[in-house]
C-alpha cells in the first residue's frame, strides 16, 4: 500500500482520461490533487469526481504551453496546498495527418502542448522541489509510440520521444536534490483523445490482435501506478521507463 496522506500531487491535464485516473488513483491514497487543464469546465467535472475520496481536490485553469500560466497555476496551487510532492507532466494533444499534408502551424501546437509544456511545467515543478529542500518525484507521460512509427503521427511521435530524453535528464540532474523522475510509458488505452481511432473497426482488430492480452486498456487501469509513482518512500527508483501496454511493445 503506498500511503500518500498528507502529500500534494499536481497532474496536468488531469481532467479526463489517464491524467484523470491518474490523480484518481493519488487522491485514493490520500493525497491532495491539483488537476491543470485548458477546460475550466471538465476540470469542475473532473475534480467532482474526485471528490468522492474525501481528499482537497484544485481544478487550476492552465495552459501549460504558455509560461505565464504555468506559473501562476503553480502559484495558485502552493497558496492552496502549501507545498507540493509529487509532478505529472501529463497534459498532450495530437493532429493526425501524413507528413506531406501537415501543417507546419500544427506540428507546432502539437509541440508547444506536448513538449513545451512539459518542460515549462517540470521546470517550474524543479523550482519549487529545490526552494523546499525537501525532495520531491516527478513523471513525465510520454507513449508506446516513442517505441515505433505511426502514419499520420509525425508531430505527437517527435513530441513524445523527446519526452523520454526530458524525463531521463531530470532524473540525472535532479538526483542531487533528491527529486526522481521517472517515465510512464501507456499502451492503447480507451481515452478521448484516441477516439477517432477507437472508432475504426479495422484500427481496433489490428492493434488489439497485436496486444497479447488482446484488449486496450481502460483508463481506470492507471489508477494504481500513481501512488507507486508517487510514493516518497521509493528513494531508489528514479530514471526508470514504467510501461504500461498489455505486453505491445513485446510483441
Amino acid at each position: 500500500m503506498h500511503d500518500l496522506t498528507g502529500r500534494t500531487v499536481v497532474v496536468t491535464g488531469g481532467n479526463s482520461g489517464i491524467g484523470l485516473s491518474l490523480a484518481a488513483g493519488a487522491a485514493r491514497a490520500g493525497a491532495d490533487v491539483a488537476i491543470w487543464g485548458r477546460n475550466k469546465s471538465r476540470n469542475a467535472g473532473a475534480a467532482a469526481m474526485l471528490a468522492v475520496h474525501g481528499r482537497r481536490v484544485l481544478p487550476v485553469r492552465c495552459d501549460v504551453g504558455d509560461e505565464g500560466e504555468v506559473a501562476t497555476a503553480m502559484q495558485e496551487t502552493l497558496a492552496e496546498f502549501g507545498r507540493l510532492d509529487c509532478f505529472f507532466a501529463n497534459a498532450g494533444m495530437h493532429a493526425a495527418a501524413p507528413i506531406q499534408d501537415m501543417a507546419f502551424e500544427d506540428w507546432r501546437e502539437v509541440m508547444r502542448v506536448n513538449l513545451d509544456g512539459a518542460f515549462l511545467t517540470t521546470r517550474e515543478a524543479a523550482r519549487v522541489f529545490i526552494e523546499q529542500g525537501t525532495g520531491g518525484s516527478m513523471v513525465v507521460v510520454s507513449s508506446t509510440i516513442s517505441r515505433y512509427g505511426g502514419a499520420g503521427q509525425a508531430s505527437y511521435a517527435a513530441s513524445k520521444t523527446a519526452l523520454i530524453g526530458l524525463g531521463r535528464t531530470l532524473a540525472v540532474e535532479l538526483a542531487r536534490h533528491r527529486v526522481r523522475c521517472n517515465i510512464l510509458i501507456p499502451g492503447w488505452t480507451r481515452t478521448p483523445l484516441n477516439a477517432q481511432a477507437q472508432a475504426s473497426e479495422k484500427f481496433m482488430t489490428a492493434t488489439t490482435a497485436r496486444t497479447p492480452v488482446r484488449r486496450w486498456a481502460d483508463p481506470e487501469e492507471f489508477e494504481a501506478v500513481a501512488p507507486f509513482l508517487a510514493d516518497p518512500g521509493l528513494t531508489f527508483h528514479t530514471g526508470n521507463e514504467i510501461v504500461v501496454d498489455g505486453g505491445y511493445t513485446i510483441f
